[in-house]
């Protein structure tokens, strides 16, 4: 009997969309940008002007519009980076930290381990 392929754990990130990162690992190892996309089931995330990759589009014509297209060609944009090569940026000392989970009331609540002030 062949083995079963199993679903990818779900475990949520550290990291959300619209948070200031620096990449600490990869092509792009020193910058810094703003998470656009996170693909929580991949462990990946997006970053805005990072890991730029090139894709052939092929011209498509609209449904429904009689001269509108959109455009062809050699496309740049961003490719995906794995969230372990990342670090948040601290939003008082500017620096990559790590992240560490606090509860309050059962809520969860982010908390950056290098200078303890809550990121969310």
């Amino acid at each position: 009997m062949a083995p079963t392929a199993t679903a990818p754990k779900r475990r949520s990130l550290k990291i959300h969309s619209g948070d200031q990162v620096k990449v600490i690992a990869g092509k792009d190892r020193g910058k810094t940008g703003k998470v656009m996309r996170v693909e929580p089931a991949k462990e990946r995330l997006y970053v805005e002007g990072l890991n730029m990759v090139k894709r052939h589009m092929k011209p498509q014509q609209v449904r429904d519009t009689n001269r509108e297209q959109t455009v062809g060609g050699v496309i740049s944009r961003e490719g995906p980076i794995h969230v372990s090569n990342v670090m948040l940026i601290d939003p008082k000392g500017g620096q990559p930290t790590r992240v560490r989970i606090e509860r309050e009331n059962g809520k969860p609540l982010r908390v950056a381990k290098r200078t303890g002030t809550r990121i969310d």
